[in-house]
């Protein structure tokens, strides 16, 4: 997710990640899973109360009241890890009441990162989010039925689920489900981006989106990600996709800088540059 936050939050945020960092360094990676899901589900129960977000994040009431306050709201529900990162959050100054939600958000998903962490599974978090993305996104059947507001007969969280047992790791079937039963006006595919860009976030590193004609095989990958963090000078993560239309070559995008380098961009400009010679 793109946190753009501004004085108070932006130092908020760095108050509370260093707090739920210093909370999860201790725990077991199921521990650590249970402290997310708990995050998320304050998520849900913060955005469906407007006058809470305000009492939370108004400026003329004592932080120790909203802290106190955060504290009884989950009393008794969820890990005593996530009521202390909630309670601790609640003390703090918000430049506005969205930004209490979105960094539990982001939150959440730092706990589930140090989960995946613990039991070896990061890597295959962050490539299973790219690769469910590119499924969507290919299925128009599965993004019209993901887009829809309600589904009474079961939660959509149950059919992707039943879709990917066996086929991802607890930590992305976490994530994904959160995110289909709790869009937050999201659809799915951004929804996934911006948790993949909170991981590269969380892992100070930047993501590379590649573009080429023809997959590209493990060793070009590689090669691709020793060069492009020489480039940039930060760790790069590649997410690497296949469009038929490129014709040949690629383009990669980091943040907003565009290396394009396909063939049909060239094609493209050499159609441009006759047209204006003829013109």
């Amino acid at each position: 997710m793109a946190l753009l936050l501004k004085g108070a939050s932006r130092q908020s945020l760095a108050v509370t990640r260093s707090a739920l960092e210093k909370s999860i360094s201790a725990v077991d990676a199921a521990t650590a899973a249970k402290i997310s899901a708990d995050l998320f589900a304050m998520v849900k129960v913060l955005d469906s109360s407007s006058a809470v977000r305000r009492a939370l994040t108004d400026y003329a009431r004592d932080e120790q009241a909203k802290s106190t306050l955060g504290k009884d709201i989950f009393k008794g529900h969820g890990s005593a890890q996530a009521l202390e990162i909630f309670s601790k959050m609640a003390g703090l100054r918000w430049s506005t009441p969205g930004d209490f939600g979105n960094v539990l958000e982001f939150l959440g998903v730092q706990a589930l990162v140090a989960s995946a962490e613990k039991d070896g599974s990061l890597a295959n978090l962050e490539s299973e989010i790219f690769a469910i993305s590119e499924v969507i996104s290919k299925s128009p059947e599965l993004r019209a039925f993901l887009a829809v507001r309600n589904v009474v007969s079961a939660p959509k969280s149950e059919l992707l689920t039943s879709l990917l047992s066996g086929k991802a790791t607890q930590a992305t079937l976490d994530l994904t489900s959160y995110l289909v039963d709790h869009p937050r006006g999201r659809n799915v595919e951004a929804g996934l981006s911006e948790f993949a860009s909170a991981i590269a976030e969380i892992k100070d590193r930047q993501i590379a989106h590649v573009v080429s004609a023809t997959a590209l095989n493990g060793e070009q990958i590689s090669r691709l990600t020793k060069s492009l963090t020489k480039i940039f000078g930060r760790e790069i993560k590649v997410n690497a996709s296949v469009k038929r239309e490129v014709v040949g070559g690629m383009s990669i995008r980091v943040a907003d800088e565009l290396i394009d380098g396909t063939l049909l961009t060239r094609i493209s400009q050499a159609d441009r540059l006759l047209a204006g010679k003829n013109a």
